[in-house]
């Protein structure tokens, strides 16, 4: 979100939720590539989380309000219109995608949804417990941040199962690179996934 026009992407952002019927998820992060942050933002990469969430309260006020002013330390606008708005209330809902304690301490405070990556938490089920607890510190109710949890043990009932014990609301399917451009790969893993869904309804 930190590396395109503000004002073009929210209205990018809202049509496109607007023609899939509001269905549009924002899934975003800071990023770990120094030159490639810096080569499109002003900003100090050091401070990039601060500059993340800036960059959501003033997509948000643009997505809500008539006349959507936003005055922080990096994200700056006088009051715009800006239309359209997006047909879901309050916009898309934004997952922060991170791992560390920073990153996690963030998505509990301020995004709407936490993305991390199965094989990167260690003890999944402990992870998701602190962050629970991350949320309530921070004055929030955990049963309103949803969690997608990214996976890579493709056709893991079990796991799946155990995750949706856990709280996590929503898994996505990781593909590893080599497969990306084989179908033949792809879409079997697809249809195999298209017949666990049912199973893993609570």
């Amino acid at each position: 979100l930190m590396e395109r026009d503000i004002f073009s992407q929210a209205k990018t952002i809202a049509t496109l939720d607007r023609l899939s019927g509001g269905r549009v998820m924002i899934g975003t992060g800071v990023g770990w590539n120094q030159e490639e942050y810096e080569n499109v933002s002003p900003h100090p990469f050091n401070k990039r989380y601060a500059v993340l969430r800036e960059t959501v309260e003033a997509t948000r006020a643009l997505w809500t309000q008539e006349e959507a002013g936003y005055q922080g330390q990096y994200i700056k606008f006088d009051p715009v219109w800006a239309q359209p708005k997006p047909l879901q209330q309050g916009g898309p809902k934004i997952f922060l995608g991170a791992m560390g304690p920073l990153g996690r301490k963030h998505a509990a405070s301020w995004a709407d949804g936490w993305y991390p990556v199965d094989v990167a938490m260690g003890d999944v089920a402990a992870t998701v417990a602190a962050f629970g607890e991350e949320v309530r510190e921070a004055g929030r109710n955990p049963d309103d941040i949803e969690i997608n949890i990214q996976i890579m043990d493709l056709g893991n009932l079990d796991k799946l199962k155990e995750y949706r014990d856990m709280g996590i609301q929503r898994a996505t399917i990781g593909v590893s690179m080599d497969s990306w451009d084989k179908p033949e790969t792809v879409m079997p893993m697809i249809d195999n996934y298209a017949k666990i869904i049912p199973e893993l309804k609570p």
